[in-house]
């Protein structure tokens, strides 16, 4: 029967339904199949006929498992009738059932309630069946008299097939006796008419009932396309305006022609009430011919429904009670309150109740205002400055649009005069806020250049009482943002390196260089944020020859010698790079007895450290204007308030430059803080920017507590500092392929008895005298305890003090392991940088590695300068297998990738901070895989706070910040015990 054509006969109940297939217009009936006569209506002429014909009349679960299957060719409607099968059950197998009560009484199962997509679709489906799949003759009412043949609705007659099969889905003898009852589960016909209020009460009315919206009309407006969904009447194909067509109705072109006219709405706005069925979405038409006609498709009690309906929009909208007081509820009339606290809040709150507005699309809702800087006089040309210069001027500007079109003054003179919310600009209705407009009004004031540029930058700029504002650059303003929006892309990036530069740069470093160049170039300030070991300073030095080259060729502005400051650490590693890369240039330390910046050379690089700068900033002062003052490991000066800050932000130079890998360790004050001393004045007063962006940025980090409006401030001020940072990781496609590989492990390990026994009584007896105090106090206690139990996991001879005689071995199960490792990495004839962050652990461990026979050096924050250079060379020479390093004093700034190992002894509970560490041996120079041992004892608090930064959660959150241990003071007891306790049962004394 793949080829006959398919009709659907509706049944009582619907799973009764029976599919007949025959031969007329398709293939033949198949040979010795019963056959049954059947009066379907054909073409004939200009109009139709009846004829019998022979059918092939199954019940429709017979066929439904057929017809599902899809096997072979079929015809066209065989095919139909397969498709709205196979939407059924998507329908169903999205919940989408009802029980109900057939006509004649009898259980039956149908789809619904409908969504508008779900009754698109079968509108969509029956649209595009042919005739032959319904053409069968629908009998006249009796006493109807005769007429034109009659045939069913192509969209009913799907309707009630996807019901039918339904119908047919939940039964089956398991949900019969699931069910513990017969009727909705039974196959079989059952009379069950005392079932039709429950049946009702089950459906609650969701497919039955109706919804109502409100389609608002403007004065003269005409027929108009509307937003939100199709209004009219019902679709039986009368006309019908939909957000799809026709065409938007707006008269002549008002925009080509002018605006001669300015006139204000002389009569009412119109709310008329439209009410759909819900049984059909597409079904509805307006509230008046519910009331006076009550249309096919609504239900009986549909008026009543439509009150209903507008008491509860009453509360939700006021203006609405009096619609709902109407004998025959049609339309509001609407007054310009009424018409514009509809607009403001009236929309959303009747959402709220599930009631839609539906606006014309013709209306301008409110005018769209930005604000147009430009500079504050015409340059002789467009093209941004060779040099920024922040004492400029820029003109700060209102500027208002209808759509795409902008409104002169004189518009805005005349909409301000039109004294009323709504008014229409020829053939278009706007919405005018007066306050704007008298704001708008105003003569355009001055603005300066930085906070030009980061309203450029960002896209917007407080406007009245705060709120944000479009803006929008011109001239050179516009063409300045767009050269330095995207640092990777700066110009210039394909040029080749310095001619004096001894080293090939990796492609990111030229990227580097060439963004450096064109913000220095600007008079703009930079921070170079990339990780450790990038080569932050070879990209630097690389800067330096480039300007002195230009200016050397007349292609730029002369440069100035540069200054460099950085920690005292990092003297020798700068001379080094120097004497390295850039052979021949001259150089000089400003630093210790004797220094003296006598005979300074143009093209000279002066080093100094952060304290010798802090004296001697009038000397260095005097000695500019410096071409570029570069401040290494830049985090120093994170404090603004601080003494060495504000000494560096007296020193002259035509640039500034921020090196540093961590340029937010704790907050975003830091970032400000560097950012402001690169470029003073982008980022506003401090008070401002926490104020404006870092409060909300940071709770968008967490992610617990920002909204929308933190998630929309830290994107502001991503836009905003993006061209002053460029941050590059190692992980970063680009780079992570010039590096070697790095493998990271947590090493765990036991405590030894002696440790288990100190860890317990320390808990035991903090935490009472914890639970004691309150305040500061309690957080001194909660640090004391933390370190206290650091220290035991360490080694029990740190915690207790004891003298440099005492028995170190069998004590503690972390310096068993370390020997265990050593043993390895010193029989593979490898090299390993230990860290600890106590140097009274420092030296237990220098004492027993030279107990062991074991090489090391150990290089702590009294170090001299000189010592400490030494020391980098010995270890890089390999004449000691292990550099035992303290945390703070060698985190960063050394170059030591002799290393192939990594040890952490202790764990600092900033991540930031480790990373640094260990990219003492993971940077650009290193050949090998860099191995990373985190020593980390088992169910202690070493332990859980590992987990918790392994996971990123919870707590986690603030410690990833930066806080550190003080980010624990403000759990409570309970928190504080778990957090501390040893979580395990017994402990052997083992150390594996």
């Amino acid at each position: 029967m793949r080829a006959c054509t398919a009709v659907f006969l509706p049944g009582d109940p619907a799973r009764q339904g029976q599919m007949a297939f025959h031969a007329v217009g398709s293939g033949p009936l198949p040979r010795g199949v019963p056959v049954a006569d059947m009066e379907i209506v054909v073409a004939h002429g200009r109009g139709a006929r009846r004829r019998t014909v022979p059918a092939v009349v199954r019940p429709l679960a017979e066929v439904l498992p057929w017809l599902l299957s899809g096997d072979g060719t079929r015809s066209s409607t065989v095919e139909a009738w397969r498709h709205a099968a196979l939407y059924a059950l998507h329908m169903a197998g999205r919940g989408l059932l009802l029980p109900g009560v057939s006509v004649q009484g009898h259980d039956s199962w149908r789809l619904g309630p409908y969504a508008e997509q779900d009754a698109r679709w079968v509108r969509e489906l029956a649209g595009a069946m042919v005739p032959a799949g319904y053409a069968v003759v629908v009998e006249r009412e009796p006493g109807a008299g005769t007429g034109p043949v009659l045939i069913p609705d192509p969209y009913e007659r799907v309707r009630a097939f996807m019901d039918a099969v339904a119908d047919c889905l939940p039964r089956t003898p398991a949900a019969e006796v699931a069910a513990g009852i017969r009727p909705f589960a039974a196959r079989e016909r059952l009379h069950v008419p005392e079932l039709r209020a429950w049946a009702a009460r089950v459906a609650d009315g969701r497919d039955t009932g109706v919804r109502l919206s409100l389609r608002i009309e403007l004065p003269d407006g005409g027929p108009a396309a509307y937003e939100g969904e199709a209004y009219g009447a019902k679709a039986d194909g009368e006309e019908s305006y939909t957000v799809d067509g026709p065409e938007d109705w707006s008269g002549e072109d008002a925009f080509a022609q002018g605006w001669p006219h300015v006139e204000s709405a002389g009569e009412a706005v119109r709310a008329v009430a439209q009410v759909h069925a819900l049984s059909d979405p597409l079904l509805l038409a307006d509230a008046a011919e519910v009331f006076a006609e009550g249309p096919d498709g609504f239900g009986p009690r549909a008026g009543e429904q439509v009150r209903e309906l507008l008491g509860r929009a009453g509360q939700a909208w006021p203006p609405l009670v009096r619609l709902a007081r109407q004998t025959a509820p049609a339309e509001l009339n609407l007054d310009d309150d009424e018409f514009m606290s509809l607009l403001e809040s009236g929309v959303e709150a009747l959402a709220a109740v599930g009631i839609g507005v539906h606006l014309p699309r013709d209306l301008a809702r409110e005018l769209t205002a930005h604000a147009v800087i430009e500079p504050a006089e015409a340059p002789e040309r467009e093209e941004a400055p060779a040099f920024f210069s922040p004492e400029q001027l820029l003109s700060f500007r209102w500027q208002f649009a209808v759509g795409d079109r902008t409104l002169t003054q004189d518009e805005l003179d005349r909409l301000a005069q039109a004294r009323r919310p709504l008014v229409r600009l020829r053939d278009q209705w706007v919405v005018v806020d007066a306050d704007l407009l008298r704001k708008a009004r105003r003569a355009p004031r001055e603005v300066g250049a930085l906070e030009a540029l980061g309203a450029a930058l960002t896209g917007s700029v407080e406007g009245p009482e705060g709120a944000l504002v479009p803006v929008r650059p011109s001239g050179w303003l516009a063409d300045l943002r767009d050269r330095i929006a995207d640092p990777e892309h700066a110009q210039g990036a394909g040029r080749a390196a310095p001619a004096a530069l001894r080293a090939t740069l990796r492609s990111y470093q030229s990227r580097g260089l060439a963004w450096l160049e064109q913000m220095t170039n600007l008079g703009l300030g930079a921070c170079l944020a990339d990780d450790m070991g990038l080569g932050k300073t070879i990209t630097t030095l690389a800067l330096h020859l480039r300007r002195h080259e230009d200016a050397q060729a007349g292609v730029a502005a002369p440069a100035g010698p540069t200054l460099v400051v950085c920690p005292a650490s990092l003297l020798g590693n700068w001379g080094r790079e120097i004497d390295t890369f850039a052979p021949g240039t001259p150089w000089r330390r400003h630093h210790g007895p004797g220094r003296d910046l006598t005979g300074l050379k143009h093209d000279e690089i002066v080093l100094t450290t952060y304290g010798t700068m802090r004296r001697d900033r009038e000397v260095l002062s005097a000695a500019g204007p410096w071409g570029i003052v570069v401040a290494d490991e830049a985090q120093h000066v994170k404090n603004p308030a601080g003494a060495t800050a504000k000494a560096l932000r007296t020193l002259p130079g035509q640039a500034r430059v921020a090196l540093s890998g961590t340029p937010v360790e704790n907050n975003l004050t830091e970032l400000w803080a560097l950012l402001d001393w690169c470029t003073p004045g982008l980022l506003g007063p401090l008070k401002t920017f926490r104020d404006r962006y870092a409060r909300a940025a940071e709770r968008a980090a967490r992610g617990s507590e920002g909204d929308d409006a933190d998630a929309a401030a830290a994107e502001r001020l991503g836009r905003l500092i993006r061209p002053f940072v460029l941050r590059r990781r190692k992980s970063d496609p680009g780079i992570a392929p010039e590096l070697p590989h790095k493998t990271e492990t947590d090493q765990r390990v036991l405590l030894s008895r002696e440790q288990t026994v100190l860890y317990e009584a320390q808990v035991r007896e903090s935490l009472a005298a914890i639970r004691r105090t309150k305040g500061i106090a309690r957080h001194g206690l909660v640090l004391k305890l933390l370190t206290a139990l650091k220290q035991i996991c360490n080694h029990p001879a740190q915690y207790l003090k004891e003298p440099d005689t005492a028995r170190l071995t069998g004590r503690s199960g972390k310096l068993e392991l370390l020997d265990e490792l050593l043993d390895v990495i010193l029989a593979e004839d490898d090299s390993a940088l230990l860290f600890t962050q106590y140097t009274q652990m420092a030296r237990l461990l220098e004492r027993h590695l030279t107990t062991r026979g074991v090489n090391c050096l150990y290089l702590h924050g009294r170090t001299p300068v000189n010592r400490r250079e030494e020391m980098v060379a010995a270890f890089q020479r390999g004449e000691a297998p292990v550099f035992l390093l303290s945390l703070k004093a060698a985190g960063t700034g050394l170059n030591l990738t002799r290393a192939g190992h990594v040890i952490h002894y202790d764990r600092w509970w900033n991540p930031a901070v480790e990373d640094q560490a260990t990219d003492r041996a993971h940077r650009i120079g290193q050949t090998r895989p860099i191995q990373v041992h985190r020593l980390v004892t088992e169910s202690t608090v070493e332990d859980r706070i590992a987990q918790l930064l392994a996971n990123k959660r919870g707590l986690a959150d603030a410690v990833l910040h930066g806080q550190g241990e003080a980010a624990l003071t403000d759990l409570d007891d309970d928190e504080l015990a778990d957090l501390v306790s040893l979580h395990t049962a017994a402990h052997d004394g083992s150390t594996r």
